[in-house]
């Protein structure tokens, strides 16, 4: 059981606490009125704004709308104004370049082009909207007026602005020795870079919109007439300076080969030897050679013909580059084909000019001419292939100018060989073209010299001659094959020379100098054959070429020592009398010992009065027969004069005993020299 003061105090606690929940209780609901009270206010403001919104909305709109129709009202004013403006000015496009136009592009290209747009599309606003338009003729005739100017400065420009490259210029860009610095690059551009661009441009515009390509045609007649006279000016620097020596380079270049004189001097393109005036004298003519002066224009004409070759494929290169940013790209192979006919037509034409000219000389017998012949084809060749590039994309016709003209030379110079080696097995053995002291032949000299140039031309005329044999060119063959055709050629010549030399060695009367003669041929033959790449040649087909030659000078050695058998003769130990040991000696021993010292003085005085005269150019060979001659001589006469000297055989022994010994040997070491 609870007690009771428990009781009341848990009593009194929940009446305390029952007290403070409805105190809370009247709290909520007093804030939950003013709740309700608030949301009601709100409620009733919400209402009025929203009738207010709704009352201004519908005052609003009306005006907004009137408002986006007066701005759309103004944007097409606007736009209707500004394709007045527009159209308008079209009217006034006339007006406004007339005078630009009409005082052409000149100085001032980018606004001549400006003024073709704005006339451009003036004729085209006319055309579509008022084909009937007086303004339609006006600006149209601007149009073509404007079209000519731009013409007229395409073609005033190229004609301006294009000259003749120097040849100076020339002469270093072609120059083969990449030790020497050639100029610079702005001296090779053909056309200014600013004058290049205008061409450009008006180019471009003509392809575009000026539907006219008429100036193709005067571009490729301009460079075309540039490109000839750049070649012929080069031709004319090559004839005005044919009295000097060597190449004619630009100064230079010659400074530089004077500040480097231990550097290779420059050769000519393509061309490994200088022919001399004497390679390429007439000689081989047998009307005996040309006027002086004549083989120094010769060799001008080949170097200049071989530099204006070299010159026409540099600058056709360039020309190429400078065509492709003019010339639109379809056009530029034809336009191309067209700039160099000029040029290359002449060079063609002067090519088939030397080969008849060759031509004509080897009918004359004069094959020295196919000397010239030699290089220009090599160089011709050797530029083949640069040509090829050069040329690809063009008509057929100019392709096959340079190939027919190195068949052409190829043909006229195989005849030429075929008929040098005729000639030399044929050449008439004249009397009087016989030299009188048994020296070489001008046949032989001329044949050596000949094949000796061949040397420098291997190639060209191993092409030559597989031409003749096979119909095609040697380059088909190998190294071999060539040096095996090049032997085959030159032994036959010097078969022929050896035969036609033993022919001629017939004409002279005395045996002895005939012997001379084919000596002296012989050894020029061996020396000339060993101091050039000939013996290497020859060596291909004959082994022992230089055995053969020495063999035959030993032959006509020995055909020559007989000649001294009537001086020999009479004082061999094998002919001398037999004496009596007996101190009187009689008559008839007496006259055969006075024979003998006279038939000796008398073959002695004669040979060497004759063969004084005789002439043995290679001292060595002179040396060789003098001392063979004095061994032979002396040896037996020493031994006679030794037994008979003190015979009491005459008493006028000066009129037999006429010479000593060391007299002898005097006369025969002068033998062979006129000037004794």
């Amino acid at each position: 059981m609870i007690p009771t003061e428990d009781a009341s105090a848990r009593k009194r606690h929940i009446e305390e606490k029952l007290q403070q929940e409805q105190e809370t209780l009247s709290f909520i609901r007093e804030s939950l009125e003013k709740s309700d009270q608030l949301t009601k206010n709100m409620v009733s403001i919400l209402s009025s704004f929203e009738s207010r919104l709704m009352q201004l909305e519908n005052s609003i709109i009306p005006v907004h709308k009137q408002t986006e129709n007066l701005q759309r009202l103004q944007d097409n004013v606007e736009k209707t104004l500004s394709c007045l403006d527009h159209v308008i000015s079209y009217y006034h496009v006339a007006k406004d370049t007339e005078k630009i136009i009409k005082e052409g592009p000149a100085g001032r290209l980018e606004e001549y082009l400006n003024c073709m747009a704005k006339i451009q599309k003036a004729v085209e606003y006319f055309q579509d909207n008022n084909p009937d338009s007086p303004e339609l003729n006006r600006v149209k005739f601007l149009f073509e007026k404007g079209k000519e100017s731009l013409e007229s400065e395409f073609r005033n420009l190229l004609t301006r602005h294009c000259k003749a490259v120097s040849p100076v210029v020339i002469l270093d860009l072609i120059a083969g020795d990449d030790e020497i610095e050639t100029t610079d690059d702005t001296a090779l551009n053909l056309l200014p870079e600013n004058i290049q661009r205008d061409l450009i441009c008006i180019s471009m515009w003509l392809v575009e919109y000026g539907r006219n390509l008429d100036f193709m045609n005067v571009y490729y007649q301009i460079r075309s007439n540039q490109l000839d006279r750049t070649i012929k000016g080069l031709k004319e620097h090559f004839r005005k300076n044919s009295s000097s020596s060597g190449v004619l380079y630009s100064p230079a270049i010659q400074n530089k080969r004077k500040d480097t004189p231990s550097k290779k001097a420059i050769k000519r393109p393509g061309l490994d030897h200088e022919l001399r005036g004497k390679h390429l004298s007439d000689t081989l003519n047998e009307k005996h050679g040309p006027a002086v002066g004549k083989e120094d224009m010769l060799d001008s004409e080949i170097d200049s013909y071989i530099h204006c070759v070299s010159a026409f494929v540099k600058l056709a290169q360039i020309e190429y580059q400078l065509l492709t940013g003019i010339i639109p790209e379809h056009h530029q192979k034809k336009t191309f084909d067209s700039l160099i006919q000029e040029a290359l037509d002449g060079l063609m034409v002067e090519g088939e000019n030397i080969v008849s000219t060759a031509r004509r000389a080897i009918m004359r017998h004069d094959y020295s001419a196919v000397l010239t012949i030699f290089p220009i084809l090599k160089h011709l060749k050797q530029m083949k292939q640069e040509f090829d590039q050069v040329l690809q994309g063009t008509a057929a016709s100019t392709k096959n100018k340079l190939p027919v003209l190195i068949t052409s030379m190829e043909t006229t110079g195989a005849k030429a060989l075929e008929e040098f080696a005729d000639s030399i097995k044929n050449d008439p053995d004249k009397e009087y073209n016989m030299p009188k002291d048994g020296t070489v032949h001008e046949l032989t000299s001329n044949a050596i010299l000949f094949l000796q140039q061949l040397l420098d031309f291997q190639e060209t005329a191993s092409a030559m001659l597989a031409s003749q044999e096979t119909g095609s060119s040697t380059s088909t063959y190998n190294f071999e094959f060539s040096r095996r055709l090049l032997s085959n050629y030159i032994c036959k010549i010097l078969g022929n020379l050896q035969l036609n030399l033993h022919s001629k060695a017939k004409v002279y009367e005395d045996t002895a100098l005939g012997a001379v003669f084919l000596l002296n041929n012989f050894n020029y033959i061996l020396k000339s054959l060993e101091k050039s790449e000939l013996i290497q040649l020859v060596a291909v087909t004959q082994k022992n070429a230089d055995k053969t030659y020495k063999a035959h000078i030993d032959e006509q050695l020995q055909i020559y020592q007989r000649s001294w058998l009537k001086v020999t003769s009479p004082v061999n130990e094998i002919n001398m009398p037999v004496l009596q040991s007996t101190t009187k000696l009689k008559d008839k021993e007496r006259q055969a010992i006075k024979d003998r010292f006279k038939a000796f003085n008398d073959g002695l005085e004669e040979l060497c009065k004759i063969q004084k005269s005789w002439a043995i150019p290679d001292k060595e060979q002179r040396d060789k027969i003098r001392h063979a001659q004095k061994e032979n001589v002396t040896g037996v006469y020493k031994n006679f004069w030794q037994r008979y000297s003190n015979v009491p055989f005459t008493k006028n022994t000066e009129k037999y005993i006429k010479y000593r010994v060391e007299q002898v040997e005097d006369m025969i070491e002068k033998l062979f020299d006129t000037s004794a």
